[in-house]
């Protein structure tokens, strides 16, 4: 896993953090806008080691003196805003219906307490642990925003103007995207993933479509997924392609009356594609899909879905844990305060 340790430039005033790494969750893409002695930083990432990571490489780029006065989370994935508490004299911006997401994942030490119980000859828990035990989620305090909107919300960062749009639900209950007009750049979060399949906790799918399509009536010149590469308009298209062959396939399969196990394998074995990652995904789309199609309206589980998904593809899980054998032989006999990896950067 390779944590960049400088920024792409997209022009003078934007950069990018781009730490893909094909095939693995939580490396989220970042974006900082520098303008006079202010700078904006689209979401921050999964842990205080990455967040840090990323502070010293905009310090490369940014004027001296400059501050974070502004943080927006384009979604309340951790992945997306675990690192909001290392700016703590920035305003923290995102939408009203983000607040509602806040508890629909597990907290950080939820989540360390779950990988500290797994065990390596548990599928599952080997996958959680090849995945997520990378990260070291100790010491986290999740920072909700300070300032919410609903619709739409014009900021100036020193002089640059900056578009924000509410486009959920689509990925989370309460995505927005940024828009950055003078530069044609629009950070899209997680409506969009590069390199891999994608992932939608929200949907239905028609809602990423139609964020999707929002995001090319803006004209980009360059759009910055929340995952993998940077993307043009002709890639947005593509993706929607894949997607709406994906729904195509999902709602043809539950107008037949096929149960949503044996449509997740029907999806499994028929639309996965050469150089997408995490293939087991279709199966929480197709998951996520059915409870629209069902009309199902209670709330989302994220670990049991992802459980459901890993078990209908069992050749996703990785026969070692991350390249750590030491995770293995220590599953059961941890260290004192269940630290297990050391934090990034």
């Amino acid at each position: 896993m390779l944590i960049p340790s400088e920024l792409l430039r997209l022009d003078e005033r934007v950069h990018a953090w781009l730490p893909h790494s094909p095939g693995t969750w939580g490396m989220a893409n970042c974006v900082v806008v520098g303008s006079e002695s202010d700078a904006l930083l689209v979401d921050t990432p999964y842990t205080a080691g990455l967040t840090r990571a990323l502070l010293a490489a905009a310090r490369q780029v940014l004027p001296p003196g400059a501050r974070f006065s502004t943080v927006v989370n384009t979604h309340a994935n951790g992945d997306h805003s675990y690192g909001n508490g290392l700016f703590p004299d920035a305003e923290i911006i995102s939408t009203e219906a983000n607040l509602a997401h806040l508890c629909a994942e597990p907290t950080p030490p939820q989540l360390q307490a779950v990988l500290d119980g797994c065990r390596a000859e548990v599928p599952f828990e080997r996958y959680l642990l090849a995945h997520f035990g990378r990260y070291d989620y100790t010491g986290i305090d999740v920072v909700p925003p300070t300032r919410t909107f609903s619709g739409r919300l014009d900021l100036l960062v020193g002089s640059t103007p900056v578009e924000l749009y509410e486009v959920g639900p689509a990925h989370t209950a309460g995505d927005l995207v940024v828009h950055l007009p003078e530069s044609g750049v629009v950070c899209a979060g997680d409506v969009l993933f590069a390199g891999d399949v994608p992932v939608h906790w929200a949907g239905p799918l028609d809602g990423v479509l139609a964020a999707c399509a929002r995001i090319l009536a803006l004209g980009p010149r360059v759009v910055v997924p929340g995952h993998g590469p940077l993307m043009g308009q002709d890639e947005v298209r593509a993706y929607m392609a894949y997607l709406e062959e994906v729904r195509g396939r999902v709602h043809e399969l539950h107008r037949a009356g096929t149960g949503v196990e044996e449509a997740s394998r029907v999806v499994l074995r028929e639309l996965r594609r050469p150089g997408l990652g995490l293939w087991e995904r279709l199966a929480v789309l197709t998951a996520v899909e059915y409870r629209h199609l069902d009309g199902c309206d209670e709330p989302l589980n994220l670990v049991n879905v992802l459980d459901a998904a890993v078990r209908l593809a069992p050749d996703c899980v990785p026969d070692a844990v991350a390249g750590r054998p030491e995770l293995v032989a220590g599953l059961r006999d941890r260290l004192p305060g269940g630290q297990t990896v050391a934090a990034e950067g």
